[in-house]
């Protein structure tokens, strides 16, 4: 599977909430960097990361451009409340071996209010 199509795989099952499905696009050893936060390494960590932020905040991916250069995929997106980031992913083998994603962390918790 090119990246780009992994990718677009990936911000459906993030717009599902599916932190199982959605660790599973990544290699055991996988590092997720939100530059915002500490990396996170491990497919069960990073399940863990995405489970607890989707238990947090109703979030939504909107793509607003997606590129591929060769084993890396680039997405900028957006959310309906207007917050935009982007994220590089690096895939090997059909699977994310390296993220990193930048994003206003300060907005992000000033807009999502955590959920009760």
């Amino acid at each position: 599977m090119r990246p780009k199509e992994l990718i677009k795989k990936w911000i459906d099952l993030f717009n599902q909430g599916n932190a199982e499905q959605l660790a599973e696009l990544y290699h055991s050893d996988a590092i997720n960097h939100q530059v915002a936060n500490e990396p996170v390494e491990g497919k069960e960590a990073i399940q863990a990361m995405f489970a607890a932020e989707f238990q947090a905040a109703d979030m939504t991916c909107i793509p607003e451009n997606l590129f591929e250069d060769d084993e890396w995929a680039i997405l900028e997106w957006k959310d309906p409340m207007g917050l935009r980031g982007c994220g590089f992913f690096h895939v090997i083998d059909d699977k994310i071996k390296f993220q990193r994603g930048y994003w206003d962390k300060l907005s992000f918790m000033n807009m999502y209010k955590p959920k009760n």
